[in-house]
């Protein structure tokens, strides 16, 4: 049995993952979570996943941004000590955090093929658009784990990939909207 690798993080009703709490990305659309009414029942998705987590992964820019901040933040204590993996073919052992346990490039998607293979439980890939377009394509990712808000944006990055390829259906396992307009909606993959 493989391990269940799971995409989470935030998306604006139009597809837009990049940016949610700043402008990293350049557009004039950044920071487009913080704009939404806070509720935390609308983020106990988050803590749940703390729970279920046994790995991180990450795309380089996305492990760049997270991972100075994650590293000294309480919220993510939890965090520290798992496995991460971060999937670059530029990045430099150099180039990673110190402090924030062990971590471990990943070069390719085939070596996140062979990860799955692997024994330990789920792997949560946070942010990381283009790499979680690219784990799609390859048939890799088990589950979503969305928060969609209630904005358009217009430009920025999709999490899901506009070439032609066949058909892939989810099943809907979990949902649920707030009074801020956030909608929950965890899915699985059907293989």
């Amino acid at each position: 049995m493989s391990r269940e690798l799971v995409w989470t993080g935030f998306m604006s009703l139009d597809g837009v993952v990049d940016s949610p709490g700043g402008v990293e990305e350049g557009h004039r659309g950044g920071g487009w979570v913080l704009s939404t009414e806070f509720l935390p029942e609308a983020f106990a998705l988050k803590g749940e996943e703390l729970e279920e987590t046994t790995a991180l992964m990450f795309g380089r820019r996305s492990y760049e941004a997270f991972a100075p901040v994650w590293a000294g933040s309480e919220d993510h204590a939890v965090y520290k000590d798992l496995p991460k993996y971060v999937v670059s073919t530029g990045l430099e052992e150099h180039a990673l955090v110190d402090g924030w346990g062990p971590t471990e490039i990943l070069r390719s998607v085939e070596d996140v093929a062979a990860l799955k293979q692997g024994d330990g439980g789920a792997i949560f890939a946070h942010g990381s658009a283009e790499l979680a377009r690219a784990l799609a394509e390859a048939d890799l990712i088990d589950r979503y784990n969305l928060l969609v808000f209630p904005v358009l944006l217009g430009a920025g990055k999709g999490l899901f990939s506009t070439v032609d390829r066949n058909r892939q259906h989810l099943h809907l396992r979990e949902s649920e909207a707030y009074p801020n307009g956030v909608v929950k909606a965890v899915y699985d993959v059907v293989h």
